[in-house]
């Protein structure tokens, strides 16, 4: 076409959705042929006659929902998304509308910039967007998983104070070298939002990205303060979410409940610019060939990593 890319994938990502992609558990009418996975980064291999934003060699990411350039959400801005309505990136070359691209971060090596397109956007256009992180805010972080550690990162050095969650005291260790000023186990602490708010001297948290939906929104809900913003950012423990008004203080303490699935190339972009501007290297857990993939996403349905995986495409 003449407005597309060719892109030349060096590395592909993988996400909790590429999971549940594969098992059959998301969409049980996948169409095959399929290529999966949704990030990936590369390099413009040709341009079509009428592309502009674009030249051969330079170094690019893939935008998830590709119609998404700016702005608000739409329902037209929202009809495509890499590996659902189009083919994924799993593939040594893809062809991209030249709207669907952004640039990489000069900081970031491919395998770094391939881990951004959904977490790190998701992270960021909560935070930033739509949460409006100020300086000296407190954020909650819950698990080791993509978006939350690239939201702990984001937070830090917007200057906020983090506090975060985890599994084990392992985990709490290298969390806690990330810059979280403190770390709660939930294994140990299974009422956690107590914790939460007995470090923030009973006042709870602004901003927390709750990532496993059914078994945690909850305690979500009465980790933050008056005026709170909790993002609905997952749902590894189920869809459903189970609250009651009263209870978890939604309209007494005028909190805010906002719905999170990545963001604009527009807020990519900005994303990318704070990335280089604050030298921000994302968390990777192992890296795998091609010849590797089913590793790769064995690993992924066992859970037990500690930040992105990533595949490297030759």
């Amino acid at each position: 076409m003449r407005n597309e890319v060719l892109v030349k994938i060096k590395a592909v990502s993988l996400n909790y959705l590429d999971g549940i992609v594969a098992n059959g558990s998301f969409n049980d009418k996948l169409e095959f042929p399929y290529i999966p996975a949704s990030d990936g980064s590369g390099i413009v291999a040709e341009i079509g006659p009428d592309v502009t934003q674009w030249k051969i060699g330079d170094h690019v990411a893939i935008q998830y929902v590709q119609k998404w350039t700016k702005g608000a959400i739409t329902k037209e801005s929202n009809s495509i998304r890499v590996a659902w309505q189009t083919p994924g990136v799993m593939a040594e070359y893809v062809c991209i509308p030249e709207y669907g691209l952004v640039k990489s971060p000069g900081n970031l090596s491919f395998e770094e910039a391939a881990t951004l397109p959904i977490a790190a956007v998701t992270a960021w256009h909560a935070l930033i967007n739509q949460a409006h992180l100020q300086l000296g805010q407190t954020v909650l972080t819950q698990g080791t998983g993509g978006v939350s550690l690239f939201a702990l990162q984001i937070a830090q050095a917007a200057g906020a104070r983090v506090i975060a969650t985890t599994s084990s005291d392992e985990k709490a260790a290298r969390l806690k070298q990330l810059g979280a000023t403190a770390v709660i186990n939930y294994n140990n602490y299974p009422d956690w939002h107590q914790q939460v708010l007995t470090l923030t001297n009973g006042e709870g948290v602004d901003i927390t990205l709750d990532i496993a939906g059914t078994a945690t929104i909850g305690q979500s809900l009465l980790s933050v303060k008056e005026n709170g913003f909790v993002g609905t950012a997952g749902f590894i423990t189920g869809t459903s979410l189970p609250l009651d008004i009263h209870a978890h203080k939604i309209n007494m303490s005028f909190l805010r409940i906002q719905g999170l699935a990545v963001g604009s190339a527009e807020s990519f972009t900005a994303l990318n610019r704070a990335i280089e501007v604050a030298d921000i290297h994302p968390v990777i857990d192992s890296v795998f060939t091609m010849e590797q993939v089913r590793d790769a996403y064995q690993l992924l349905e066992r859970g037990k990593y500690f930040g992105k995986i990533v595949i490297t495409v030759p």
